[in-house]
């Protein structure tokens, strides 16, 4: 648990700052998957598992109780899920993490990293994917920044088939506006 938290923290930080950062834990995908139930969460659970089991990989998830331990110190930590998807026995990368906040609960967002196996990392984002959009196929993208990172909720807006930055805040992540948002 202590190295989820870790990664989570580590995630964070990596996100918020511009300092150049390894090749390996670069973002090269980002998606929103709709997991409105326990069982959905249990389900999503079950397929990253299952993918991350056939290379080798394993899957460390926060329980409810850890879960309700950490909202408690303040709603602003209140999440759903918190996941994390490891290459190497002794958790040597972290390849992929899932998790929801407070301002987009039931709504995971699950990152996948280039990782210092590049061909590793591909096949199992490609078969996770690909079970993923199968059981809820309302998973839209997510975008990336030139940084790696994934913008705040409330600088999103949702389109069908992912989500673009706004353009009014398209300065926060050193992009140009090029046309307004639809109404």
């Amino acid at each position: 648990m202590y190295r989820l938290a870790l990664a989570t923290i580590c995630a964070v930080i990596v996100g918020c700052g511009v300092a150049s950062q390894p090749e390996s834990i670069k973002t090269v995908a980002a998606f929103e998957v709709p997991l409105q139930s326990k069982a959905e969460r249990e389900e999503f659970l079950s397929v990253l598992r299952a993918a991350a089991e056939v290379e080798g990989m394993h899957v460390d998830a926060a329980s409810d109780t850890d879960l309700g331990s950490e909202a408690a110190v303040s709603p602003n930590f209140k999440m759903t899920m918190k996941a994390a998807v490891w290459r190497g026995s002794n958790d040597d990368e972290a390849v992929a993490s899932a998790m929801d906040q407070f301002d987009h609960l039931g709504e995971v967002w699950l990152v996948f990293s280039r990782g210092e196996d590049p061909a590793l990392a591909t096949r199992f984002r490609e078969r996770a994917m690909h079970d993923i959009m199968l059981h809820w196929p309302g998973t839209l993208s997510l975008p990336i920044m030139p940084t790696g990172a994934i913008p705040l909720h409330g600088d999103l807006i949702r389109t069908p088939t992912g989500y673009i930055v706004n353009p009014s805040e398209a300065h926060k992540y050193d992009l140009v506006a090029t046309k307004t948002p639809p109404h």
